[in-house]
This record gives structure tokens, sequence and C-alpha cells, in this order.
């Protein structure tokens, strides 16, 4: 009996050699027939305790993508608006409409990330390069809630013009997107998307991100 059993576990023993001879030589193929280029990348591919994805250029291209509109930026202005008919040969008193508007209104601008074109986007050794698409404005609104007419002024022989009202709102959308402009929206809306797409790229393994 004893020496059935002691049969047995060298019969075991010698398995299991054999099985870990058959990985050795197993491995020692597969490192002649590949080249080191693919198993510096095998290597790579394989971490303990963590899953590592291989990210191409596509999928950092559609990533960025699937933000779409990315709106940064929203410009809030108050001001009053003026708008007047008028005649050049009988005073203003007799033939005149005026209007005064305290017009509340928004510009929101940012970057449309769905422009983003394959090649502005480059993979390099752990880096990718971002050429951002431009910073536009995508909406410039009156809120009716908060614009109101301040004054009206209708010479004694004329009558409001219906059409006045629409006009000066009209302008107001035009001054309001002007001073936005003028005050820089579409430079902190770039800034602002460069800054929410900075983190993206880490998030796929890239250890540098570079916008040009």
């Amino acid at each position: 009996m004893g020496e059935h059993s002691g049969s047995t576990r060298r019969n075991l023993v010698l398995a299991i050699v054999g099985i870990f001879g058959l990985l050795i030589l197993l491995i020692i193929a597969v490192s002649a027939l590949l080249p080191m280029g693919s198993l510096v990348h095998l290597s790579g591919m394989v971490r303990i305790g963590r899953l590592v994805y291989g990210v191409d250029q596509p999928a950092v291209v559609h990533e960025i993508q699937e933000l779409q509109r990315l709106e940064t930026v929203s410009y809030t202005m108050d001001k009053i608006i003026s708008g007047e008919r008028g005649n050049l040969y009988v005073p203003k008193f007799l033939l005149g409409d005026r209007i005064l508007l305290v017009v509340h209104g928004y510009v929101t601008a940012g970057v449309d990330l769905g422009k983003l074109q394959a090649s502005d986007v480059q993979l390099q050794k752990g880096k990718v390069s971002i050429r951002m698409p431009c910073a536009e404005v995508f909406s410039t609104r009156i809120d009716n809630a908060k614009t109101r007419v301040y004054s009206r002024d209708t010479g004694l022989f004329s009558s409001p013009d219906p059409n006045l009202e629409s006009e000066v709102r009209a302008e107001a959308e035009r001054q309001l997107q002007e001073s936005a402009l003028q005050d820089g929206i579409l430079n902190a809306a770039a800034q602002n998307a460069r800054t929410t797409i900075f983190g993206l790229p880490k998030v796929l393994g890239f250890q540098e991100v570079e916008f040009r």
C-alpha cells in the first residue's frame, strides 16, 4: 500500500514538472516567432491588478466628437436700447415714434467638437496632440421675461409703429453679441473647452496632452 502511494506521488510530481516544461518550451517558441516589438507591446498590455486597453487614434477622435457642441461660456447683459421713427421736416413731437427698452439677454459660446477631423488628432508614444475647432457663438437671445418697455413717446399726429419694438429687439441682440465679442467671449470659450478636454485623453491612458 505504501509503495503504491509513493508511486502515485512520484507520478504526480513528474506530471507537474512535465507541464511546466511544456509551458517553458511554448514561451520560448512564441518568443522565437514574434518580433521584439510585438513582445514589448504584449508585455505592456499585460498588467497585474488592472486591465489596460489599447486606444488608437480613431477611438480618441470618437470620444472627443461625442461631446458635440460644448457650451463653455454664457455672457449676460442688461442694457437700455432706443429706437425711433421720425420725419426730417416735421418736429418729433408732431410726427414721431420713440421707444426705450430695458433689455436683458444672453450670448452662449463654445466649441463644436463634432467638427473635429481625424487629422486634428495625432498620437505618439503616450502623447496626444489636438487641434481644436475654432470657438464660435452658439446663440444670442433676449430674455422676454426680463425685458420691458421703459418708455414710448408718440407724436401728436402719429400712431405707434407696430414694427418698431421688434426692430429694437433685433438691434439689441446685435449689440449684445458685439459686446460679448469685444469682451473676449471666444477666447474664453476656447480656453474653457481646452480645460474640459484636457482630462479626457488622460482617462484613456495618455500621459501628455498638447493643444495646437
